[in-house]
């Protein structure tokens, strides 16, 4: 992964609107209809009804999907007591898991409060509004009073997550990691080298699943906690020991299981030799560990290692927990987190790291294949199976020990519930990333002396989808990646003007001066071509020396589409190229074309646009439900475009049946389902929505999707270009990094789809 500067975080936060989450409507609200039901007179009917049950607040208010993340800011990551203000961009980052995870909304409150009691009156006089409360970033031992006080006198779901997320990840991979050593958990002997919230915790829960009190030694910064100390507090004497050793060293000697909650660095290699045999050691201080993957690895080979990393196998990571261990305590209205549902969450984990894992999940972390074993005690965060499989746990569990107000009977119903809730987010571009993965390719960055370009560069290979060749002056392009704080390590560069780019510069003039020789070009004028970076770039990927070609971040769009019908050339079978939009939206995703190179199109024109667009949707794995645009509907107006959008879908129907496409139709026929079905229910899109707009012209197309993303209505991805030979992508003028990077993605599926066309025609011809 690639350095996060100090300057990527802040404009992450900064940039657009300030700070990572928002509260939108969720009901119409355009008329004064409208209006006067979610507010006065309308409003009065369900105050009424939930004055008289105060459970209905479920039924007619958010409150059933709602936490609350609430901290005064005392213990903030490694930050430490920052204040309640400093500590809410972590606030907002926990609602943002908790909303792209398990689909919870999120109001982060910061309390500026120290006082334990005091902060246990705020909390409880804000609960009603809430479904649940995840403590945060409280530090100890007011912690504890604080959620034991709030649990005992609330009635809904509420967990200090710093407590008992590390306890419910941390004990699942535990189980695993005993069961490949062929150890019991009432056996061994464990370490625990901390002694404060999550410490305290995670042997509770330990201890709940079977450890024995009598084989845990519990160390904090003063030594090991035994009964002969008389420094101890209430929190700290139920650990302490019989046994007369005082240092951590002689803890750990002939143990079994380490659990570092600490600080870095204070576990040595000779202490880990000194453990049993098939040590398990979980060395989970952050950012640092209490000893590193290196020195614990070198010190036994036959180590279970375990920290709270993503760059190290076995990452020990809350959001594996939390965020479905409050979806399925809101799903059954539970009153709390009790220690069954934890239990629950945590054989749910426990079992799945046991499971198949899904190609996906491999993809992501550029893995060819997890399987149950040493590095691979706990399922990664980005498997999409832990919200169908932890939620639906911790939902039964609440019913089972009395604490669920709601009944579910269907658990089919459920699962599928929990996954179409998390449907439309940006799942397909995860998708494309996972895919691109598999099989990175070699992707020219044409204009590498834009900044965005550099930077979309450095994050593709951090991301592992993409071999990044960038064209351009060596030291030009170092001094502004060194001004910006960009690592170019391992990134090919091709200055294409040196002397030593002479024989490939001859080369692809003879190339390109031969294949369009009938159309009057000279080698000559071939030649000054190759010092133009598109020209030579595209050739890079016409002779197969790289796979795809990015470019359009400030070269004008008609110069790029010149010299790629020159160099790369128009499919066989077509006159004319198109450009896509993926527009993510609320109502799901949409394809929207021809949003760049058409500006007037003729009949014959929107023909080929709409089958490389029909084509290029199936690529995407959705099936193309198409509407050709226009101003009229149906053959009202005879004459202009519609005329000839009416004459496109009349050709497409008679040779291409197997499209679902029809028109002309104004755009609200196109997307009111209903109202289409009604006027014009002979269409072929009766029944159907229509997820693919073919628009009559470049300007129509353009302002539509532009308008969607500045209203800040739709995500876009794009454009992706359609109908050349090869990947040639022609971005936006000031294409942003995140936009880059996505058509990076797009341009390495795209290559390897034809790579795959190229193979099979060459086997046709064999």
């Amino acid at each position: 992964m690639a350095k996060l500067t100090k300057e990527d975080a802040l404009l992450y936060h900064s940039q657009g609107k300030p700070g990572k989450i928002e509260v939108i409507p969720t009901k119409p609200y355009s008329s004064q209809r409208d209006l006067s039901l979610a507010y006065s007179p309308g409003v009065a009917e369900p105050c009424l009804e939930i004055e008289k049950d105060a459970n209905a607040a479920y039924e007619y208010t958010a409150k059933g999907n709602l936490v609350a993340v609430i901290s005064n800011g005392t213990a903030v990551l490694g930050l430490g007591d920052i204040g309640a203000v400093a500590g809410k961009p972590v606030m907002e980052g926990k609602g943002l898991l908790f909303k792209i995870f398990a689909g919870i909304d999120v109001f982060d409150i910061e309390v500026d409060e120290k006082d334990p009691e005091k902060f246990i009156q705020v909390v409880k006089a804000i609960a009603p509004t809430f479904g649940g409360i995840n403590l945060e970033d409280i530090k100890a031992p007011e912690c504890f009073e604080i959620e034991e006080r709030l649990k005992a006198e609330l009635d809904i779901p509420i967990m200090h997550d710093d407590q008992h997320g590390t306890a419910i990840i941390s004990s699942a991979g535990l189980l695993n990691a005993l069961e490949l050593t062929h150890k019991k958990i009432e056996e061994v002997k464990i370490v625990v080298n901390g002694a404060g919230a999550a410490a305290n915790s995670c042997t509770k829960l330990y201890m709940l699943l079977g450890a024995k009190p009598e084989n845990i030694v519990m160390v904090d910064s003063k030594g090991v906690i035994n009964k002969q100390r008389t420094d101890l507090n209430s929190r700290k004497k139920p650990f302490a020991t019989d046994r007369t050793i005082t240092t951590l060293a002689e803890a750990v000697k002939d143990s079994d299981v380490f659990l570092g909650l600490s600080v870095a660095g204070v576990l040595t290699s000779e202490m880990v030799q000194s453990m049993n045999a098939n040590p398990i050691v979980f060395a989970l201080a952050n950012p640092n560990p209490e000893i590193s993957y290196e020195e614990a690895m070198s010190a036994r080979p036959d180590i279970i290692f375990a920290t709270g990393r993503s760059d190290h196998p076995n990452q020990i990571n809350n959001v594996l927990g939390f965020p479905y261990i409050f979806r399925g305590a809101l799903d059954v209205r539970a009153k709390c987190i009790n220690e069954e549902m934890k239990v629950a969450a945590v054989l749910a984990i426990s079992e799945l790291t046991k499971k198949a894992v899904p190609d996906v999940v491999n993809a992501a972390y550029n893995i060819k294949r997890l399987s149950f074993g040493r590095d691979y005690i706990i399922p990664k965060p980005l498997d999409p199976r832990l919200l169908t499989i932890v939620a639906p746990a911790v939902a039964k569990a609440a019913m089972e020990s009395g604490v669920a107000r709601k009944t579910i009977t269907d658990w089919n119903a459920y699962n599928d519930k929990l996954r179409e809730m998390m449907g439309h987010d940006n799942k397909m571009l995860r998708r494309f990333y996972d895919t691109a993965r598999q099989s990175p390719r070699r992707v020219v960055f044409s204009e590498s002396n834009h900044i965005n370009m550099l930077k979309a560069a450095e994050v593709a290979l951090s991301e592992g989808i993409c071999f990044p060749v960038l064209l351009g002056n060596e030291e030009k392009i170092g001094n502004i990646a060194a001004e910006n704080h960009i690592d170019l390590t391992g990134i090919e560069i091709i200055n294409l003007r040196h002397d030593r780019e002479e024989k490939r510069r001859i080369k692809y003039a003879e190339i390109l001066s031969q294949k369009r020789s009938r159309e009057g070009m000279t080698f000559d004028e071939a030649y000054e071509k190759m010092y133009e970076r598109n020209y030579f770039g595209m050739m890079l990927v016409e002779t197969g020396e790289a796979d795809a070609l990015i470019t359009g971040v400030y070269t004008k769009y008609t110069d790029s589409i010149q010299a790629a019908k020159e160099v790369i050339g128009i499919r066989d079978g077509l006159k004319h190229i198109g450009a896509m939009h993926i527009m993510n939206t609320k109502k799901g995703t949409f394809f929207l074309a021809d949003t760049l190179f058409n500006r007037h199109p003729t009949t014959e024109t929107l023909i080929d646009v709409a089958k490389l667009t029909y084509n290029t949707v199936k690529f995407f794995n959705h099936e193309p439900v198409m509407a050709m645009l226009s101003y009229s509907n149906f053959g009202s107006d005879k004459q202009g475009s519609p005329a000839s959008v009416h004459e496109v879908v009349s050709t497409l129907h008679s040779n291409y049946p197997e499209m679902i496409v029809d028109g002309e139709m104004q755009v609200t026929f196109a997307l009111n389902k209903e109202l289409r079905d009604k006027k014009y229910p002979f269409s072929k899109l009766a029944g159907k929505n229509v997820n693919t707009l073919i628009f009559p012209n470049l300007s129509s197309a353009n302002t539509a999707y532009k308008m969607l993303i500045e209203m800040g209505l739709a995500e876009t991805i794009g454009p992706i270009q359609m109908g050349l030979n090869k990947p040639i992508h022609i971005l936006d003028v000031e294409s942003s990094v995140r936009d880059i990077v996505n058509m990076t993605a797009i341009a390495v599926l795209d290559a390897m789809v034809q790579e795959q066309i190229d193979w099979n025609n060459r086997l046709q011809e064999v």
